[in-house]
């Protein structure tokens, strides 16, 4: 044989390799995984019924001074949230109004910076009706821990103004 025959067959020879490698080397592995399905809903998502005005006046107060809002001042209130056309300007002005006035109960900062897990746990208790699950205890928590200047005041105006505390 001359050399360029045995050349063409060594070529011959390394393609045909390179192609059986090719082709053996791409197979496709098929993983099976058993997932169990799960369902995940978050707590307070139930909440569908929006309050009505009274209600979300009479219950602002109750959470707040821990008795029920008197007759006149629940009057007051409800004529003042009827007359003006931004709700959420009011109820931000009615929250802002009762959080400011020395008779509401509100922990102290003092007892706020001492009992925290307790102190978030009773506030959502108050306000959400439920218990924070473990990522709104650590993110509370984490936040308060963080900035000394927030104070139980501004706490409770966060979950009064949320969306959650205006359904039940």
């Amino acid at each position: 044989m001359n050399t360029l025959s045995i050349k063409i067959t060594y070529y011959i020879i390394f393609i045909s390799t390179l192609i059986t490698l090719s082709f053996s080397s791409c197979k496709k592995k098929e993983y099976i995984y058993e997932v169990n399905d799960e369902s995940i809903t978050k707590e307070g998502v139930n909440k569908s019924t929006l309050k009505n005005n009274t209600e979300f006046i009479s219950m602002v107060y109750s959470d707040l001074y821990g008795t029920t809002i008197p007759n006149a001042k629940l009057t007051n209130l409800s004529l003042e949230y009827d007359a003006c056309g931004d709700k959420e300007l009011i109820e931000d002005l009615i929250i802002r109004n009762l959080l400011n006035d020395p008779s509401v109960q509100l922990p102290t900062k003092l007892y706020m910076d001492n009992n925290l897990d307790a102190f978030i746990d009773n506030t959502y208790k108050k306000f959400f009706n439920r218990t924070p699950n473990e990522m709104e205890l650590w993110n509370l928590k984490r936040i308060i821990q963080e900035d000394a200047s927030i104070t139980p005041e501004m706490v409770y105006y966060s979950f009064l103004t949320s969306d959650e505390y205006r359904f039940y």
